[in-house]
């Protein structure tokens, strides 16, 4: 007979799921506090005398609760993606099973009185068994789902004992195999809930409504009976009578809620109520009548210091993060979350795909052989997942999906799942990834599909089934990314062409990124310096590196390039110039992209701008937008000032025009760019052209500059030394470049190393002297092919400027496209002060540049440097026209692009970039290092999904571009 951690029961003891709910007028008491804790290598080191309330726990040591103990030094956190970390033998698990002996004493409160009372466990990973005051309870499996016990009788007023035995591995582990910190602990709620006689057994809320009329049905179902008010409605009902009336309904961008409650003879609970309906019809997924984009991220829970516990301030920081960043959906991936994120997201205003505790992923590896969803065995268990959801956050507005799991193959125990669900609530419809036929679905869902892919599915046009039948639904059905665009280091890119499709083809609603949130553990190196772990920095034998690693928000929920790049994407107004608009000042068209809301909850601001400084601001009118609308408005004629030259640029914002839960009136939801006609610049001073010249100790002096006569090196520049610049291909690869090992291949960053682009070799060939110029010719090529980039440098010098012509003309049958072209150079740490016009604030790449706007920016360089979990390329900014840095006495370098140039600085070099596994890792020099890329690949998705789109390869082809050098306040 198999231990109870072993067996595939989902537990023992435990009573039937039922309504979550965060308040009500009965007593309960938070167990949350310091415990006492004993820690065991194996299930079966120590006996069961600790449950015994006499039982001497002196010796132990104490740990917090919610907590995990792998976080506290009692064992270590492991990360793999998909393999189980111990051998697959289901249901069996190894002798080596880290096991944790809890033990807390508490009292209860003074009047707490006698009667039934529950234990809730809100989180456990992976299998407890449980005792209170020596009687055993029984135990459970489930480590995302709350479980409760009956102790009212077993409670007295003081010195009660519970003790708890945790193990890491269960039978349930194989259900849990979901891309993320193996971290076992009790880590979420334990409460005590008295249950006075009358007290709501469950309840089920039920509030639709009719687009068509305007009217909302409330009837809620509850045991034992009791009433129903909403005063705002001016409702009083008996449970399960149902009532009509005109009310306003909940969407993603209007979440009205209405205050209720609920009384029976033995307790009150509050409700907030929100009315709305979800249907799959005509082919498209609609709520309220209205088809919706979602414009979502996948979330796992996770705190860089505590693991898998979130208190609530975090929970809240992750909203208000997510809507001020125009994200209106999120899929809990790949379990349900804390049930107060979900209020949360009811108030705020987010779509939710809710997702059931079960990924059974690493079979995959075993050709799904011994697949538990496909095991009749395993079917209570699945069952009993799917109850604990579904009765557990059955009443949440912002629910519009329910998950049956995720990467589990296919199997009856899927089909048994969504049966149940539906008959339990057939108000949501059904989601889940992994079967392609979608027999058990209401939408069709991908992971990772290309952009041509998912253009085919929006014309109803994929690849047929073989079952027609089959085939024929699930054309009818409409489609999600439930997971696209992944967040892994530098990225994702692609994510603008993705969300044309999602606008242009109304089958495509849209999707979830892979993911919010960087797992990075918070650790200190023994100079005390913060940096974050990832798999492999604990001494696991099997792990999946800095896959863990894949978020839009760093581990300390710092905002990544990345998630300032999707902001802009999807953002809910698009704001764009007019070709030939009649307005003094150009025309500019503000369509409203919202699916419920029109713009009266926006302000629109206009500013100008000539070459990077502000001339003038104000409101611009627009008029009211239904959803979908669009209107073009005149802009205003320019406020030019006399002597104004250069580039000119308007700037039209949306922002909030009052106060919100989650931001601030004057808050930036949307914004657009167009060009002014150009100011027309003063003819530049006549300069003649200098001519080189010998100078002492083997130098050549072109105008301000001073070069190496053997190797036309440029050494100085009105006296300031500096190194380079010359051609530079490589860049530290990007966890797209890297691409995923079981992705077909080659990826970019093993291409590129096979070449040898990491190791370029430069030749001088020659160094020639004209009247006017010098021109140096070099062979730059990696070793162990033919293959080559023939570089001429071309150097000519005019008042105190001098300029670099670059010709790049490749040699050899090149197999791929470059990381980079453009020049590298160095400079004196000094001149730590960047300045530059062109796109910014942030860094921006080929695909990844939606963000980037127009002006004149200013940071110091180490603020240019994006602290990617795992270094790699970061920082470029793009569409440079001019750059420079500077020291503290304003003094340094200026450098022109023609064409514009990308521009990157930094105080290391691109080698120690990619030979760096931790931010840790990179120690500022004696240099700053500058990359004037002429152009750089695209970043693509290639981490896991597509790669780089053909218009942003950066393709092997002669170029040829030009800088410009100055010095500043010599």
């Amino acid at each position: 007979m198999l231990p109870y951690y072993e067996d595939r029961s989902p537990g023992s003891g435990v009573l039937p799921p039922r309504a979550w709910f965060a308040a009500s007028d009965a007593r309960r008491i938070s167990l949350h506090g310091t415990w006492r804790f004993r820690f065991a290598a194996t299930a079966t080191e120590h006996d069961d005398s600790f449950t015994r309330p006499d039982f001497d726990d002196s010796r132990w040591q104490n740990l917090l609760v919610p907590g995990t103990w792998a976080l506290k030094g009692h064992g270590a956190p492991a990360y793999t993606n998909t393999a189980y970390p111990f051998p697959v033998d289901p249901p069996r698990v190894p002798d080596e099973n880290p096991t944790g002996d809890h033990r807390h004493v508490f009292d209860l409160p003074d009047g707490w009185g006698e009667g039934p009372a529950v234990l809730h466990f809100g989180g456990v990973e992976s299998c407890a068994r449980v005792w209170l005051n020596g009687q055993e309870l029984g135990h459970f499996k489930g480590s995302r789902l709350p479980h409760e016990f009956e102790v009212g009788h077993l409670l007295r007023p003081r010195g009660n004992v519970l003790a708890v035995r945790v193990h890491q591995w269960s039978s349930g582990s194989y259900l849990e195999d979901q891309d993320q910190w193996w971290l076992p602990g009790i880590f979420r709620n334990v409460t005590v809930q008295r249950r006075p006689r009358g007290s709501v057994v469950d309840h089920f809320v039920h509030a639709g409504f009719d687009h068509v009329t305007g009217e909302g049905t409330l009837r809620v179902e509850c045991a034992p009976a009791g009433r129903v008010t909403v005063p705002e409605l001016g409702l009083d009902l008996a449970t399960g009578e149902s009532a009509t009336i005109s009310v306003r309904p909940w969407s993603s961008e209007e979440p009205h809620l209405y205050d209720g409650e609920l009384v029976t003879p033995g307790e009150r609970i509050p409700l907030r109520i929100g009315f709305r309906t979800v249907r799959v019809e005509d082919g498209l997924l609609k709520v309220n009548g209205r088809r919706i984009l979602l414009r979502g991220v996948n979330r796992h829970e996770f705190h860089p210091r505590y693991g898998r516990t979130l208190g609530p301030e975090a929970m809240r920081r992750d909203l208000v993060l997510m809507k001020r960043h125009n994200i209106n959906a999120v899929r809990t991936s790949h379990y349900p979350p804390h049930p107060a994120f979900l209020d949360l997201c009811d108030e705020l205003g987010l779509w939710v795909i809710d997702e059931c505790d079960l990924e059974t992923h690493g079979f995959g590896q075993q050709g799904w052989r011994g697949n538990p969803v496909d095991d009749e065995r395993w079917e209570p268990a699945l069952l009993d997942r799917a109850r604990r959801m579904v009765e557990r956050d059955k009443n949440h507005p912002s629910i519009v999906l329910w998950s049956l799991g995720n990467e589990c193959g296919t199997g009856r125990g899927l089909s048994a799942m969504a049966a149940w669900m539906r008959e339990r609530d057939p108000s949501r419809p059904l989601h889940y990834e992994g079967d392609r036929s979608c027999a058990d679905t209401d939408v069709y869902s991908r992971m990772y599909a290309g952009h041509a892919e998912v253009e085919r599915i929006g014309r109803r046009e994929e690849e047929p089934l073989t079952d027609p039948e089959l085939d024929t639904r699930r054309r009818q059905l409409p489609f999600l990314l439930c997971e696209y665009g992944h967040a892994m280091g530098n990225g994702p890119g692609g994510l603008s062409e993705y969300q044309r499709l999602f606008e242009r083809y109304e089958r495509c609603q849209g999707g979830f990124v892979w993911e919010w949130i960087d797992h990075g553990l918070r650790q200190l190196t023994p100079d005390g310096e913060v940096f974050h772990a990832y798999g492999g920095d604990f001494g696991e034998e099997l792990h999946d590196g800095n896959f863990v690693c894949d978020g839009l928000v760093f581990p300390d929920r710092v905002p990544s390039p990345g998630l300032v790049e999707f902001k802009k994407v999807i953002e809910p107004v698009r704001i764009e110039g007019v070709t030939g608009g009649a307005g003094p000042g150009g025309t500019v068209r503000i369509t409203n992209l919202h699916d419920f809301a029109g713009l009266g909850h926006l302000e629109f601001r206009w500013s100008y701008e000539v070459a990077g400084e502000g001339r003038g601001c104000g409101w611009l009118e627009v008029p009211p937008l239904a959803p979908g609308e669009s209107a073009e408005v005149e802009l205003t004629a320019p406020p030019v000032e006399e002597g104004d030259t250069g580039e000119a640029w308007w700037t039209v914002r949306a922002v909030l025009a009052e106060d919100t839960p989650w931001a601030d009136a004057g808050h930036e939801v949307a914004w657009g760019q167009l060009p002014a006609p150009a100011l027309p610049a003063p003819a530049p001073p006549e300069h003649v052209r200098a001519a080189p010249r010998r100078g002492e100790g083997n130098v050549i002096v072109l105008g301000p500059g001073t070069f190496d006569a053997g190797t036309g090196a440029l050494r100085y520049l009105d006296g300031v030394q500096l190194t380079g610049p010359r051609l530079e291909v490589w860049r530290a690869p990007t966890d797209n470049d890297e691409g995923a090992a079981w992705l077909p291949g080659p990826h970019p960053a093993a291409e590129w190393r096979r070449i040898g682009l990491h190791r370029m070799r430069h030749r001088v060939d020659a160094v020639e002297t004209g009247p006017d110029t010098l021109v140096v010719r070099t062979r730059v090529a990696p070793a162990a092919t033919d293959l080559a980039l023939r570089t001429v440098y071309r150097w000519t010098a005019e008042g105190g400027l001098l300029r670099l012509e670059v010709a790049v003309d490749p040699e050899g049958d090149w197999p791929g496209p470059l990381p980079r072209l453009g020049v590298r150079m160095a400079v004196c740490e000094s001149l730590g002060l960047a300045q530059w016009f062109g796109g910014g604030p942030g860094e921006g790449y080929p695909d990844t540049r939606a963000a980037a706007r127009v002006g004149r920016w200013s940071m110091p360089v180490d603020a240019l440097q994006t602290p990617y979990v795992r270094p790699q390329e970061n920082g470029a900014r793009p569409d440079v026209r001019w750059a420079e840095l500077t020291g503290s006495n304003g003094a340094g370098l200026r450098i022109e692009g023609d064409p514009h140039f990308s521009f990157t600085a930094r105080r290391w070099p691109v080698e120690e970039l990619t030979a760096a596994r931790h931010t840790t890792d990179l120690t500022p020099g004696d240099r700053i290092w500058l990359y004037l890329d002429h152009a750089q690949h695209g970043i693509g998705s290639g981490s896991c999904g597509p790669g780089v789109l053909p218009q942003h390869r950066l393709e092997v082809a002669p170029a040829r571009f030009t800088f410009g050098f100055s010095s500043l306040g010599q």
